[in-house]
């Protein structure tokens, strides 16, 4: 069986400190350097279509809307979980490179819907399809049957964390 650097770490702490269980640090460290990886991977995936992380959710939120590919700001914030300054600022900065545009909502005279360009959907695409290769690129160390008992786990620890 191949070794990691958590492997390692977690020699290293169990000589240092035999009386802990050391199980979660083989879990959580693995995860939180994968999430490191990816992270990286996602950078790489929207750099190659001129986006930011930011911008590929709040685009990737609207894209996941289906056509006309719009929503109200406060869906948008739901969607992304940021504060409404927060969102306000980045449609502006969206709105500014013609990737969404707003418009009065017809259902509140008072509301405006956020909608994708053809140039923001066009861009949220390529950044989409590049960040599944890449993906799939981390995941070719195992077979799909494992990559569907990893999703499966995973599922079952973050469903509690989320409730």
């Amino acid at each position: 069986m191949a070794h990691d650097e958590v492997d390692l770490l977690v020699q290293a702490w169990g000589r240092e400190r035999a009386d802990l269980d050391l199980a979660p640090l083989e879990v959580f460290s693995r995860i939180d350097r994968l999430s490191v990886l990816l992270g990286r991977a996602r950078k790489a995936a929207f750099a190659e279509h001129g986006l930011d992380g930011w911008e590929f959710d709040v685009l990737a939120a609207l894209r996941r809307a289906g056509a006309p590919y719009e929503l109200s700001p406060g869906r948008l914030i739901r969607e992304t979980l940021v504060t409404s300054g927060t969102m306000t600022n980045r449609v502006d900065r969206l709105a500014e490179r013609g990737l969404v545009e707003r418009s009065p909502d017809p259902r509140d005279r008072r509301g405006v819907l956020v909608r994708l360009t053809p140039a923001g959907k066009d861009a949220v695409d390529g950044a989409f399809a590049s960040l599944l290769a890449r993906e799939q690129q981390l995941l070719t160390g195992i077979t799909p049957a494992e990559r569907d008992a990893l999703a499966a786990t995973l599922r079952a620890l973050m469903v509690p964390l989320e409730a």
